[in-house]
């Protein structure tokens, strides 16, 4: 796990961008603002239903290690990728913020405790992704866990606007 000094500090501008990530950029708009290629893909070849067609790959993520943060796109048939959301790893990414509070590599439940805490004093309020992953309301930001051995630390999706998160 990144230590807390070694963390860059990425500033989180809602429903537009997170560090040097500005939500609708292309793939290699990405890797070049991270100035790091994939480690990973993910992405499929649908089977021709009716609203995709047959045989063209349509990529959902990237996953970049070194920055330690995923890249998620909004694409379809005849549309090509662009950045929806990305995925800050609570192990190796970025250390954003939220109102003071540490969003990322923290322990879960007092990061969950601490954001919670902040929402329903300022009277945002609390909305909980598919995966029960809380975070401001309207602001289409969640705290996620990530495993860290024996126990759990916090990482963050920041979506654009239209973005629907399934987890």
């Amino acid at each position: 796990m990144r230590a807390e000094q070694d963390r860059p500090r990425w500033d989180w501008t809602p429903l537009q961008s997170v560090g040097p990530l500005q939500f609708g950029m292309n793939p290699q708009q990405v890797s070049s603002a991270l100035d790091e290629e994939p480690t990973a893909r993910l992405g499929r070849c649908p089977f021709g239903s009716p609203w995709e067609g047959t045989g063209e790959w349509i990529l959902h993520h990237d996953r970049f290690d070194q920055a330690g943060v995923t890249a998620h796109y909004a694409c379809g048939q005849g549309r090509l990728p662009t950045l929806g959301a990305g995925t800050v790893d609570g192990l190796a990414g970025s250390q954003a913020e939220f109102e003071g509070i540490r969003l990322i590599g923290m322990p879960v439940q007092a990061g969950d405790a601490s954001l919670i805490e902040q929402l329903e004093e300022s009277g945002l309020g609390v909305a909980f992704g598919c995966g029960r992953d809380p975070g401001p309301t309207g602001l289409n930001m969640h705290v996620r866990a990530t495993r860290a051995g024996d126990t759990m630390v916090s990482g963050a999706r920041f979506c654009q606007a239209e973005w629907e998160d399934h987890g």
